[in-house]
């Protein structure tokens, strides 16, 4: 039998270790910016055309590289920032690896120009596919200036999944404020062909006011400080009453590296508790300075994960940190003793008011559809649950009157058949399904295979779901103009995502007009749009934008892909919450609208809506 194992080139070797590293344009940037910083520069400038897959250019003026340097930069695992394995556990610098070159090489062309101080004539070298095509002397400024064209080039199964140019540019940006964030000692500059930016080098609260202008400022922000043995933190947490719903600030950085750590996370988030509203996050920046000795960053290519050795010890002094600043500005909710006390007046005969009559129609129903009020007022949902068990379509469905009852109305008498007794006082002689909510979170109701606990949330966002999808897919929607027109904030990659989706916000009815700076207006809404707030829909379709999800939906088309996200979005605003409570009507209007659907068990991201608990399992609980 002939051998079979053979050793890769380098040329493929590289291809393979960039898909790890080199995900996308702004994976470039990253990568690029990052060794500018090790190099010593204090002033980075970047260039970028057609959303990077034309060019992307990096130049600094840091130490440079000589000749022998700038041929062995591009080599695979070749670095100047660890010599020992030891090093790794002393690291002070963003890479250490030596793959983030060889990778960008082996997707691109790279032309580089270097000069170091003490040279009077640098060096210019282009690298096509992992190949020195070129290397000659030239003039040039002391640094290095990297220029990468044609990304994935040779790659065009990666280069076709590259998103549209906004979506990219709205990455790059992102990635520009994450690094302009951690690296706030530096001048940093962009010009990304629609837009330009120049930061200068500033404190960090100057840093954040400079990227997010007219967005955040200065007064919502509580300084965090404290140094211990073990950790130094230091940033800034925002005021409870500017938290956000969508799209939160949220960063972590140790040792001058952006990281993600859901612990450290949870652990700020947990200081707000009772603080801001349970669909609302805090913005934060928070820095920790720790021995390199007790993290280890080389467990991911993108080295954005990383472990702490006392991370358990790190969390109480991280909460105290926080709670501490929220008390010492005011931040947390307290009561003033020294306040004069409220005087009491007596009431007399005849003070005391009474309350309103309120009438109310049982057979009205506000989350049905106009459709649905004027055909099926009330339906009995077991059929429709029965025949979804059995795979009936839609068509296939009947229909059945059930009692008319009040909304007061949660338990049926307790009796030894009690369902009995309630239909026959009813004045019926088939029993419809009871539902009773519990804990304001689920819709509890019974079939004939047991329990089913439905998730009220899940199944409403189900349900409008559908119904946006339908009337978004037919035409151009009804636009309602507003009489107050809602001023949104928008930063930089904000505005480029929105250039995206501008089209298809007018088409479904949003009408927004730039005011200035970053400021935008509402100043129409989809008539359909009616119990969700439009500043919230338009900024979670402006996160949903930069999502790595495919862009192609059922219909396998990039506006089937954008029509789904655009109907996702509005029924995640407009449907009702968990926490809300319910009448019986609506909770059996749900129920019927939802088992009335060819497949109703999961929501449009693939979570479970409801379940069922069957005669076997309940008696296992009681066995």
């Amino acid at each position: 039998m002939s051998d079979i194992i053979r050793l890769l080139p380098d040329s493929v070797a590289n291809q393979i270790a960039a898909g790890e590293v080199i995900q996308r344009p702004a994976s470039v940037i990253k990568e690029l910016v990052e060794n500018a910083v090790d190099a010593g520069a204090t002033d980075i400038r970047i260039v970028v055309k057609d959303a990077g897959k034309t060019l992307i250019q990096v130049a600094d003026n840091g130490s440079g590289m000589s000749e022998t340097d700038v041929r062995m930069a591009f080599e695979r695992h070749a670095t100047s920032k660890i010599k020992k394995a030891d090093d790794l556990f002393t690291l002070r610098t963003m890479g250490f690896r030596g793959e983030a070159l060889p990778s960008i090489c082996a997707i691109s062309e790279v032309e580089v120009r270097t000069r170091t101080a003490d040279s009077q004539i640098g060096t210019r070298m282009v690298i096509v596919g992992s190949k020195v095509t070129e290397q000659e002397p030239c003039v040039c400024e002391k640094g290095t200036v990297i220029s990468v064209r044609k990304i994935f080039f040779n790659v065009p199964a990666r280069r076709k999944f590259l998103k549209s140019d906004n979506v990219e540019l709205s990455n790059i940006m992102r990635e520009f404020e994450r690094l302009a964030l951690v690296n706030n000692h530096i001048r940093l500059g962009i010009d990304n062909g629609t837009r330009q930016l120049d930061l200068r080098a500033a404190s960090l609260r100057l840093r954040i006011e400079d990227i997010w202008k007219g967005t955040l400022k200065s007064d919502h922000l509580i300084p965090v400080d404290v140094d211990t043995s073990l950790v130094k933190i230091e940033g800034f947490v925002s005021r409870p009453e500017f938290a956000r719903r969508r799209n939160p600030l949220q960063y972590l950085i140790v040792n001058g590296r952006n990281m993600r750590h859901p612990y450290f996370h949870k652990a700020i988030v947990s200081c707000y508790e009772s603080l801001i509203a349970s669909d609302t996050m805090p913005n934060y920046f928070v820095k920790f300075t720790v021995d390199p000795a007790t993290i280890d960053v080389n467990i991911h290519p993108t080295k954005n994960e990383i472990k702490f050795e006392y991370e358990q010890q790190i969390w109480p002094i991280l909460v105290s940190a926080v709670k501490t600043a929220l008390g010492k500005y005011s931040a947390v909710p307290s009561i003033d003793f020294s306040a004069d006390p409220v005087p009491l007046h007596p009431l007399r005969a005849g003070d005391m008011p009474t309350a309103p009559r309120v009438e109310y129609r049982d057979d009205y129903n506000p989350f049905a559809s106009q459709r649905q009020r004027a055909d099926r007022p009330a339906s009995n949902w077991e059929r429709l649950y029965d025949a979804f068990r059995n795979g009936g379509r839609e068509s296939e469905l009947v229909d059945a009157p059930v009692p008319e009852r009040s909304a007061e109305t949660t338990m049926p008498p307790q009796d030894g058949d009690g369902q009995q007794l309630f239909a026959e006082s009813a004045g019926v002689s088939e029993v419809a399904p009871l539902c009773m909510q519990y804990a304001s979170k689920y819709i509890v109701t019974t079939t004939r295979d047991g329990l089913v606990i439905i998730d009220q949330h899940r199944a409403h966002v189900k349900i409008l779901y559908e119904e946006y999808l339908q009337k978004i897919g037919k035409a151009e929607a009804v636009s309602q103009t507003v009489m107050f027109p809602e001023p949104i904030e928008l930063d930089e990659s904000q505005q480029t995502a929105l250039g995206e989706v501008m089209d298809e916000l007018r088409r479904i009815g949003f009408t927004l007009e730039y005011e200035e700076g970053t400021t935008w207006r509402v100043t129409a809404v989809p008539a359909m749009l009616k119990n969700a707030e439009p500043r919230d829909v338009i900024m979670r379709i402006l996160d949903s934008v930069t999502a790595d999800s495919v862009n192609y939906g059922k219909e396998g088309n990039v506006a089937s892909g954008l029509n789904e996200r655009v109907a996702l979005v509005m029924a995640r605003s407009a449907a009702i919450r968990r926490g809300q409570k319910l009448t019986v009507t609506e909770m059996e209007s749900i129920t019927g609208s939802l088992f009335s659907m060819p497949d109703p068990s999961l929501t449009p991201s693939g979570n479970r809506i409801f379940s069922v608990l069957d005669e076997t399992y309940i008696q296992r609980i009681f066995d």
